[in-house]
């Protein structure tokens, strides 16, 4: 049994795809990050760093944070979606896509929808920026998904559960070109049946809330050193 603290962001689509997959059982705790769930301490107790998601393992008493982590954490843990170590090309093939997603894909789109919409005041080349690296990192998938039917080959991974959420919603909005091997790439994962479910998750009535407010938007784009609570 797992417990999973979520907000229905990119990174906690992330876990709940792999948790239907395997059809887990697991319970969600609502992260209300508007609210300012994400301070209070039993919430920091697992995640320091006041982020989405955090996950417990009830049966085994471990807790993590980091998306990457956690979807690493249930693919050896359960032997699924990622190869094991006796295949030593076919794991680094998903490893090195969990961790580009990790590092790069998610990271640059974050800034380009936080400079394209929420901050307070447009900045040319901020914007310019982030698109631009989002929109290449969407290329690179896109080449990578040329001879390939998912990013680490011919079976689906972490690696892609990492990717979809952000490529989800940044291939209609950044590719400026056609990425006809991504496009194909998400619609086939958009369509699995648990993809279906793991998106629904998101929207049960714990998460319709308004748009943010002002002081909302402060609390979640303007943490400095002095926002760490110890």
């Amino acid at each position: 049994m797992y417990r999973l603290h979520y907000w229905p962001t990119p990174n906690g689509h992330k876990v709940t795809l792999f948790l239907e997959e395997m059809g887990l059982p697991y319970e969600i705790v609502p992260v209300n990050i508007r609210a300012g769930d994400q301070f209070r301490p039993e919430f920091l107790a697992i995640a320091p760093n006041n982020r989405m998601p955090a996950l417990e393992d009830l049966a085994d008493g471990v807790h993590l944070f980091e998306s990457g982590a956690i979807l690493l954490y249930l693919a050896d843990k359960h032997g699924a979606f990622i190869a094991p170590a006796s295949q030593a090309q076919k794991r680094a093939e998903v490893l090195q896509w969990l961790f580009w997603q990790m590092a790069g894909l998610g990271p640059m789109m974050g800034q380009a929808n936080h400079f394209r919409n929420y901050a307070p005041e447009k900045i040319p080349y901020g914007i310019e920026r982030y698109s631009n690296e989002s929109a290449r990192l969407l290329a690179v998938m896109d080449k990578r998904l040329a001879d390939r039917e998912f990013l680490a080959g011919a079976d689906y991974s972490i690696a892609d559960m990492a990717a979809f959420p952000w490529a989800k919603l940044g291939a209609p909005l950044l590719a400026d070109t056609p990425m006809p091997n991504l496009q194909r790439w998400v619609k086939a994962i958009a369509e699995r049946p648990a993809t279906v479910r793991a998106y629904a998750v998101g929207d049960g009535p714990a998460f319709k809330v308004p748009e943010p407010t002002e002081a909302q938007k402060q609390m979640l784009f303007q943490q400095g050193a002095a926002t760490v609570r110890r």
